[in-house]
């Protein structure tokens, strides 16, 4: 257990509720409806999640009943915006809250530090960054701040990310004509031994598909494209990417 303890903020952590996803999916769909008691249950029932997160900090040096507090709030906000058309696992998109609670409490409090010359670095990429964009009214590339700032790429990472929080990729970008497009749908994945489909099930199943939707999942997860580069290529709106990629898992869902 947490620290050696079994008791956390007042709560017996040995005794603590595992909700099944079902379970889950209901009390969501209460607390839609306004029904505060299924609030309450979802949030015991998830204070195991909130606990295994801030295992994640351990030797930080931190209170454990002061983080646990801080990851239950995490875990509210996530009950509170989680949206269950999104169709994902509550915890899935749960889990990046949390620790987004945590990491921002530990840099207000302090206790995560940031040196000087990272957070110089991030200032200075940030100010490209928007220099950039009011001149060509075009986002930059990582690479393209990078060589401004005769530094590598992955030193600008790595000071971008020590100052900002971390994000769902759940999280809505923006919704248009009910297309809703997600931080996910903006990330491209260079890494094509890392891919979050597999790749050999995800051929055997892209067979039925039609010529355009095998074309996008193809730039998307094997030549690690974001859609807006995929919606410049083959000449319609993110938008109609978005909702054609959608598709096309969903059908490869029903599948594998």
């Amino acid at each position: 257990m947490y620290y050696g303890k079994v008791e956390i903020s007042g709560v017996n952590t040995a005794k603590l509720k595992v909700l099944k996803e079902s379970e889950k999916t209901e009390l969501l769909k209460k607390i839609k409806e306004g029904d505060m008691k299924a609030r309450e249950e979802l949030i015991n029932g998830n204070l195991r999640l909130v606990l295994s997160v801030i295992q994640r900090f351990n030797g930080r040096g931190e209170n454990p009943d002061d983080l646990f507090q801080v990851g239950v709030i995490g875990l509210i906000k996530a009950i509170d915006n989680f949206n269950l058309d999104l169709q994902v696992k509550f915890s899935t998109y749960a889990v990046p809250m949390i620790i987004g609670e945590v990491r921002r409490y530990l840099r207000d409090s302090g206790t995560m530090r940031i040196s000087r010359s990272l957070r110089d670095l991030a200032y200075k990429a940030m100010q490209v960054r928007e220099r950039i964009i009011n001149e060509t009214s075009a986002e930059p590339t990582i690479e393209e701040i990078a060589k401004e700032l005769e530094v590598k790429r992955e030193e600008v990472v790595m000071a971008l990310e020590a100052v900002s929080d971390p994000i769902s990729l759940y999280e809505p970008v923006f919704s248009e004509s009910g297309d809703t497009v997600y931080v996910m749908d903006q990330v491209g994945d260079k890494n094509n031994d890392i891919n979050w489909l597999n790749e050999i099930a995800l051929k055997d199943a892209i067979v039925n598909l039609g010529n355009r939707e095998k074309k996008i999942l193809n730039l998307r997860f094997f030549q690690g494209k974001t859609q807006v580069e995929v919606a410049e290529e083959i000449g319609i709106s993110q938008a109609q990417v978005s909702r054609l990629e959608k598709g096309a898992l969903n059908k490869i869902k029903s599948q594998i």
